[in-house]
């Protein structure tokens, strides 16, 4: 079974040439241009592997590695132009499997992955689920059942669920949801949670009779077990 490989890396041709490389070795390959998007794209999707520039704009290389260990435990080779000592030992210390320098021939880098992988191992296999009346999210799936029927739910609607499940008896702002589900940078309606919320309890709640996502006036929201 082909190995799925994200990248994480500014400088698209170094992005493009790498993606080809790996494909040619029968590898699936997906690619992230800035450190929030390639963080999203890691929580929430399967990956057997990733290589992380630490150079980033938006999230640079070791914060996105120390929010991806809170999470899974995925390989993370580091990729950077620096050859600091610092800047390897920082890399290792926050969770990096292992470190290659820019420039680095190709062949090394390859090997440096077969070795990541294989240290793997046949692992990964279990998924990291969410199970609250009767609603079960899976995290590396990036599906939603209800007593074993499957619910179609947008990237948003999927990441809002995830929050709440995860804070389970916690009562979230809207300012800290909108953060957490839209990006910091988010500019738009400010209501956009309560649509989100909306949308849920219409397929979740509304459609299966639970009630899931109460609503704490003047706060936000809170799921209760």
């Amino acid at each position: 079974m082909a190995n799925r490989i994200l990248i994480i890396e500014d400088e698209e041709k170094i992005a493009r040439f790498v993606e080809l490389e790996l494909k040619h070795e029968g590898n699936e390959v997906e690619k992230a241009f800035d450190g929030r998007e390639g963080l999203e794209k890691a929580l929430s999707g399967h990956f057997d592997l990733i290589l992380l520039d630490v150079m980033l704009p938006g999230l640079n290389g070791l914060e996105v590695l120390r929010r991806i260990r809170l999470e899974k435990q995925v390989p993370v080779i580091m990729l950077t132009a620096r050859d600091a000592v610092m800047d390897k030992v920082s890399g290792l210390d926050a969770g990096a499997d292992d470190y290659i320098t820019k420039p680095f021939a190709i062949e090394e880098l390859l090997a440096r992955i077969r070795v990541a992988l294989k240290k793997r191992g046949p692992v990964e296999v279990a998924t990291h689920t969410l199970s609250i009346k009767g609603v079960t999210l899976d995290e590396d799936r990036y599906e939603v059942t209800i007593n074993g029927d499957s619910i179609e739910l947008t990237n948003r609607e999927f990441e809002l669920l995830r929050i709440l499940m995860k804070n389970k008896n916690i009562v979230l702002d809207r300012e800290k949801l909108m953060n957490e589900v839209c990006g910091y940078d988010y500019i738009g309606e400010t209501n956009i949670i309560d649509v989100y919320v909306r949308y849920l309890r219409t397929k979740i709640d509304d459609r299966y009779g639970i009630k899931l996502i109460h609503t704490v006036r003047g706060v936000g929201y809170v799921i209760k077990e």
